[in-house]
């Protein structure tokens, strides 16, 4: 899939080589291209010897609730201005945005022509305190994430990716004077399945989450758990060991999967698969876990671990009450890691 010219740009992220070859350093896939080429995203090609990337459009733009993306531990309640492109470098089966991250499907629809002093003002417009990337996988998209992130900081704006964790550290040091907020995908615990139904392997998106929390951004993780697939009380028991690992400060969003895209045969996740994850996870030490895409479950709230008072009440987006202090405070003294203010 490649966009006429005023729809890309040359990439920064990106190695020239010899034989007009050209290594896009994007995503972990590294991909390696020659003139005419293009990289797994479909979006990402080599034109010349040179690596274009995506420039100057958005699939789609939506005001929504910082909750929805999901983060609950950063600015509670506050608008957002979410925004995306076309392709990915997964091809997940499950995918719920597959008409814009498959190149193919994507290739039908028509870019809506933007700029990002177009979006920063929309966003100011219309009350947004964080600008988002998302909706396609960002980092294919980074440099004009990038674009529209400086803007946005030039306003006082907060920035954020919603991702599936593929980062290189090219990739993290590229973004870190513009982007704030980073929400990455574990989608299962296995490298077979992820190769199978995503087109990742798992090492690389652990390593990619490592980085993105050493990098400095501030991280939360989601995993939609689907029945037959990722809900076994040991994998669900391996990835929570992993992230307590990394800082059990890091919350973890579980949500329930409805069939959707080439994953229709498995049935919606029942509330107590999400309880039974709760359970598991807090079992090894992570202090905020989260369960969610269910209206009415429980689970939803930010509780204080010293004294167990629930700090922020919430009831799916909304926020129904914020009990904390400054700089995350509870009544009791203990500090509630996240971005406050």
């Amino acid at each position: 899939m490649v966009f006429p010219p005023q729809f890309s740009s040359e990439a920064s992220l990106a190695e020239k080589l010899a034989g007009g070859k050209v290594r896009c350093l994007a995503c972990a896939h590294r991909c390696l291209t020659g003139p005419g080429g293009s990289g797994r995203c479909g979006v990402r090609f080599n034109e010349g010897g040179e690596l274009k990337a995506p420039w100057g459009y958005v699939s789609s733009v939506s005001p929504d609730p910082i909750e929805k993306k999901p983060f609950f531990h950063a600015l509670p309640g506050t608008r957002t201005l979410s925004f995306g492109m076309f392709g990915c470098s997964f091809r997940c089966s499950f995918c719920q945005n597959w008409q814009i991250a498959d190149p193919k499907a994507a290739g039908r629809l028509t870019p809506l022509q933007t700029s990002p002093g177009e979006l920063v003002s929309e966003a100011l417009a219309g009350g947004a305190g964080v600008l988002v990337s998302t909706y396609n996988e960002p980092l294919i998209t980074a440099e004009w994430a990038a674009a529209v992130f400086a803007g946005a900081k030039e306003k006082k704006l907060r920035t954020a990716f919603v991702s599936n964790g593929y980062a290189t550290p090219e990739a993290a040091v590229f973004l870190r004077p513009v982007l704030d907020l980073w929400k990455v995908d574990l989608k299962c615990f296995n490298a077979e399945n992820y190769r199978r139904v995503c087109g990742g392997e798992l090492a690389k998106v652990l390593e990619g989450i490592r980085l993105i929390l050493a990098a400095g951004f501030w991280t939360e993780v989601v995993t939609l758990l689907i029945p037959g697939f990722n809900d076994s009380d040991a994998e669900i028991g391996a990835m929570a060991d992993f992230l307590a690992g990394l800082s059990k400060d890091l919350p973890w969003h579980l949500t329930a999967f409805h069939p959707d895209h080439l994953l229709t045969a498995a049935p919606p996740t029942p509330q107590k698969t999400l309880y039974r994850a709760r359970d598991i996870a807090r079992a090894a030490g992570l202090r905020y876990v989260y369960c969610g895409n269910i209206r009415g479950a429980a689970g939803q709230d930010t509780n204080c671990p010293s004294c167990g008072l629930a700090v922020i009440t919430r009831e799916g987006f909304s926020v129904k009450k914020n009990l904390l202090g400054e700089g995350g405070g509870c009544s009791c003294g203990y500090k509630i890691p996240g971005v406050w203010t």
